[in-house]
């Protein structure tokens, strides 16, 4: 009688486990990974244009060097000639009170709808969606609807104000005394919506719990707003008053759809003067010198912002 050895299979060898650093480099390149889509995005869209404006600054760039390349560099002349330019501080202080005036009264008149809205009535939702309107609507369309209804002969707004007796025949747009303020008062109208948004959100997020706490302590509704609505608000009107900010500063197709800049430079600002030198003037130097300095006041309050948040994160 015969035996049958049994043989025992093979121990297949297992691949040692990879180790705390390699698996911290896996998932440091999977980070990567995700990242570098963005980072490519960034530097192709953003990146290379805002290089390549800094360098047109730099030099004398005219429609011919479209068609033989080149551009040669004139140094700080482009600079020089913008800042001695007496319209590049008119379009800047014109600038200046054109954004300080459209986000205080975008931020006052859509901080007090968001609050009346809060509250609940008839017809609410309704309501805030009439208000979107102004917000939805493109800003150039905004921009010639008001222009007809603030003109000086034909605009609804002045005969409105005829049929009341009052003054029926105000240069809204054709007085350099009144034609940044109605612009500025068309740019609220357009930022309204947008604050309003904002704000109701954010006042949709404060515990109700803390206004039940003031009532009992005898808080009266102002009280009640200032120590608590306020405070609890601070990070959103924080990011209310940023991106109003950018979106303010830059603004060019309303202006020139309501008064090209003028009458007589009165409404020009930074972004008017950035389209006028680079497409009415063809001198692309002057252009890109201004668009640098909307560039780097963008910059700096951004600045300004990220640190505020860092110091209010601490």
């Amino acid at each position: 009688m015969t035996t049958s050895t049994v043989t025992a299979p093979a121990t297949v060898a297992q691949a040692p486990a990879p180790g705390p650093a390699r698996l911290r480099g896996r998932r440091r390149l999977a980070q990567w990974g995700f990242v570098a889509p963005a980072v490519v995005f960034m530097l192709l869209f953003f990146g290379y244009p805002l290089v390549r404006n800094v360098v047109m600054s730099f030099q004398h760039y005219t429609p011919k060097t479209f068609f033989t390349g080149e551009a040669p560099f004139n140094g700080s002349d482009n600079w020089s000639n913008v800042f001695r330019d007496a319209l590049f501080g008119k379009a800047l202080w014109h600038t200046l009170v054109f954004t300080a005036g459209s986000l205080l009264g975008q931020f006052c008149a859509g901080l007090a709808l968001a609050v009346f809205f809060s509250r609940r009535f008839p017809l609410n939702g309704v309501l805030r969606s009439l208000i979107l309107l102004p917000w939805l609507v493109p800003m150039v369309v905004s921009g010639i609807v008001w222009r007809r209804i603030l003109d000086q002969d034909t605009g609804v707004l002045n005969s409105f104000l005829g049929t009341l007796g009052l003054d029926g025949s105000t240069p809204w747009l054709t007085d350099p005394h009144m034609a940044l303020l109605s612009v500025i008062l068309v740019n609220i109208w357009i930022g309204i919506p947008f604050n309003m948004v904002i704000l109701y959100g954010g006042l949709q997020e404060i515990p109700r719990e803390l206004y039940e706490a003031a009532s009992l302590d005898g808080a009266s509704a102002w009280r009640t707003f200032r120590s608590v609505t306020l405070p609890m608000l601070r990070p959103v009107i924080t990011v209310v008053l940023v991106l109003g900010f950018m979106s303010t500063v830059k603004i060019l197709d309303l202006i020139l759809a309501l008064t090209d800049g003028g009458p007589a430079d009165a409404t020009q600002t930074l972004g008017t003067l950035t389209y006028q030198n680079s497409f009415v003037q063809l001198d692309f130097g002057a252009g890109a010198v201004v668009g640098n300095v909307l560039i780097l006041i963008s910059a700096v309050f951004a600045v300004f912002y990220l640190r505020a948040n860092r110091t209010e994160g601490k």
